[in-house]
């Protein structure tokens, strides 16, 4: 039989006592001051990370800088496109190796400090400030080395990811004050969806603003302010975005958030206390099965997550040949419906309990995922259908292009929500006063088996020479978290 969280918890508390619950819901003046961080923090994720940036410099700076520089003359047209995108993407592969090995090898011990240190909202600042000069400074990221060296934006990008995640495990250990525990899936789920919601507002502004004129019959023909679509300037615009967004919307967090550090703690006892409470919580995992179950569940159904949506985009450009304007379309479509998901996962929580909610969510992922894997530009559903065009519009003219449009609504809707379900998760598993520890080891769950899902993906692609089989090869992450994930006990509550 489990353990008993409350007969679980260490005797190393910090002497002054530090809150373990809040009042009010997601609406409260606290509960919706935690949500609106991620209103304004998290459109540097989805715009830098995911959408805008990223590809943006693998294609455009790594990969044309290459076949600018000649090395490659030696080499066919399409060898050689070939090798210069497979260069950009390791180039991004190697931003996110870095960032995360740092973030995987000092994030629980942050987490373990913040639980016994002083404010955490000064701490906050300066991960936030990290995030803000970084992304304003992508706007100076050109090709043909105009701008920034390579080397420095690929610095910037792994100091604002480290520093993300420093926010993301700082902005979660104040959870638990943020409302009353009933009601923090629902602010939870609030946050995340906001987050989405923010992203949508800024894409839809880039696309009607630098986009689509003179894309269709608009009613300004030229892109706004004088951009210059050939030099990238609307790809390079979503850093300095992004640091605005970020600086101008945190600023209700901060003034109205609760904050569970006690004034006046010393962090350098916090982080020596905290590091050696980290390593006992590893050494005394079964005095928290549940809970080590647990994130040993999302260590794989996270993973298969990541590399669904990573390489996502891979297999629209491969099978059904999407543009810049219906990838735009994508991440709007897409953003809009995880703001969904966020307050979908809230709910769901709340009528069918949080482990229930997250086996839901699971399986709809996995759902979603096998139906578009059965769409080709020829036909749908593993060849049970013709695909035939719909129509002559500006973007996805045939059945397969809207059919595959369709369910990223409900990818977006589950994944967003499994997000919001885990951390809920967490929460009701964790100790009280002990939860920033504890979304440290969550975080490690997150990023030290990154290179899980792609592994899987090269393997069974190269034995069966089937992309469609390598990226089903996914399910087998989903299907091992899901397994360790019903052996997961939680409280009545939850």
């Amino acid at each position: 039989m489990a353990t008993p969280i409350a007969n679980s918890i260490p005797n190393d508390r910090p002497v002054t006592a530090r809150p373990t619950e809040g009042a009010g819901g997601a609406l409260g003046r606290t509960g919706f001051a935690w949500a609106v961080f991620e209103w304004a923090r998290n459109p540097y994720y989805i715009l830098i990370v995911i959408y805008i940036f990223a590809p943006y410099f693998a294609r455009d700076i790594i990969g044309a800088d290459l076949l600018a520089s000649g090395e490659l003359d030696n080499l066919d047209p399409e060898t050689a496109r070939s090798t210069a995108n497979a260069r950009g993407q390791a180039a991004i592969a190697s931003v996110t190796k870095w960032a995360g090995l740092i973030a995987a090898l000092t994030a629980p011990f942050l987490g373990a400090a913040l639980d016994r240190g002083g404010r955490l909202k000064p701490l906050l600042a300066i991960f936030l400030a990290a995030i803000a000069a970084c992304s304003a400074l992508l706007w100076f990221a050109q090709p043909g080395g105009a701008g920034l060296p390579t080397w420095v934006i690929m610095s910037l990008l792994v100091i604002a990811y480290v520093s993300f995640t420093y926010s993301e495990v700082t902005h979660n250990a104040m959870l638990s004050v943020a409302g009353e525990p009933k009601r923090l899936s629902m602010i939870s789920g609030l946050g995340l969806g906001l987050g989405n919601l923010a992203a949508v507002l800024i894409f839809i502004a880039i696309a009607v603003l630098f986009i689509l004129p003179g894309a269709v019959q608009w009613r300004f023909a030229r892109p706004q302010f004088n951009f210059d679509l050939a030099a990238f300037e609307h790809a390079r615009i979503a850093g300095p975005i992004c640091a605005v967004w970020l600086v101008t919307f945190s600023i209700p967090f901060f003034l109205n958030a609760k904050d569970p550090g006690v004034p006046g703690a010393s962090w350098r006892t916090a982080v020596v206390t905290g590091y050696h409470s980290v390593l006992k919580t590893l050494r005394e995992a079964r005095k928290y099965p549940d809970l080590m179950k647990f994130l040993i569940a999302r260590m794989f159904y996270q993973d298969g997550m990541a590399a669904l949506l990573a390489l996502a985009a891979v297999y629209v450009a491969l099978f059904l040949d999407w543009g810049f304007l219906e990838m735009l379309c994508f991440a709007i479509y897409g953003s809009a419906f995880a703001f969904l998901g966020g307050i979908f996962g809230g709910w769901l929580d709340g009528k069918v309990g949080v482990k229930n909610a997250l086996i839901i969510e699971i399986i709809g992922v996995v759902l979603a995922f096998s139906a578009q894997l059965s769409l080709t530009k020829d036909t749908l559903f593993f060849g049970l259908v013709d695909n035939y065009q719909v129509w002559d519009g500006l973007v996805f003219q045939t059945l397969s292009d809207l059919t595959y449009f369709g369910l990223i609504s409900v990818v977006a809707v589950t994944v967003t929500a499994s997000i919001s379900s885990s951390r809920s998760m967490l929460v009701t598993l964790s100790p009280p006063g002990r939860s920033g520890e504890f979304f440290g080891l969550y975080a490690i769950a997150g990023t030290i088996t990154v290179w899980m899902g792609p592994l899987l993906v090269e393997l069974f692609t190269t034995l069966f020479n089937d992309q469609r089989i390598g990226m089903a090869s996914i399910s087998l992450l989903f299907a091992i978290g899901m397994g360790v994930l019903l052996a997961v006990r939680t409280p009545d509550r939850a």
